[in-house]
């Protein structure tokens, strides 16, 4: 004996949503995969910094001077691979560190010294002049990198 099926048009009503409430929940789930991003990524950021001087000259006529990094900070994203052009424009010599990025690098008047890092923590660093360590030295000459999330 056999069996017939008889489909009705409400039947196949009932598949139709069935199977569009089943491909929108999947398009949904993978909806960053499918949705372009609105602007390109940042490949590298690339900020560009000079060493400034600031002198003066007190009441009893003693000459002082203090050395900073201009911009004195910036705010990154952890991951962002990040590009500082430094030029010297102020003082001969500015050997520097960033603390904790295992970044080295020296800045000379009138030329561009270029370093690259990819921060994979968020917090702050210290970009310190080693020149002009403290107050002593015309210092400090210390810039903050914040790394975000």
């Amino acid at each position: 004996m056999s069996k017939v099926w008889i489909i009705q048009r409400k039947h196949v009503v009932l598949a139709a949503a069935a199977l569009l409430i089943v491909a929108a929940g999947v398009l949904y789930a993978n909806r960053v995969k499918l949705l372009p991003a609105d602007a390109q990524p940042v490949v590298e950021r690339t900020f560009h910094m000079v060493t400034g001087e600031f002198s003066s000259t007190t009441a009893d006529g003693k000459k002082i001077e203090a050395y900073r990094w201009d911009p004195g900070s910036i705010v990154v994203h952890k991951g962002e691979h990040v590009k500082l052009n430094i030029l010297g424009v102020n003082g001969v010599s500015h050997p520097f560190l960033i603390e904790g990025l295992n970044v080295r690098g020296e800045v000379k008047k009138g030329k561009t010294t270029v370093v690259s890092f990819t921060p994979n923590q968020t917090g702050t660093y210290r970009l310190i002049c080693l020149a002009h360590a403290d107050e002593a030295h015309n210092g400090p000459m210390i810039g903050y990198i914040e790394v975000i999330d």
